[in-house]
């Protein structure tokens, strides 16, 4: 099971990237556990100037933005 953190403090960005992180784990068939990370010392942890961010198994694979649903799903499948 692939673990997906989505690291930001519940902004309305944070809670659109976590729909898309959702739905690409669902488009690749992928059974993932997703989190949401709120605690600004973890998230800076990952190195995040810029929320949202995105974390595959412990792997930061996007900051500062909201990646297309496509490439979540490449991430998720190059992870898997």
């Amino acid at each position: 099971m692939l673990s997906i953190k989505v690291l930001g403090p519940g902004c309305a960005n944070c809670r659109k990237l976590e729909e898309i992180a959702r739905e690409a784990a669902a488009l690749a068939g992928v059974e993932a556990e997703i989190t949401k990370v709120t605690d600004m010392q973890q998230i800076i942890a990952y190195d995040v100037l810029k929320t949202p961010g995105l974390v595959i198994n412990e792997k930061l694979v996007s900051s500062g933005r909201i990646p297309t649903p496509a490439s979540v799903v490449e991430w998720i499948r190059a992870a898997a």
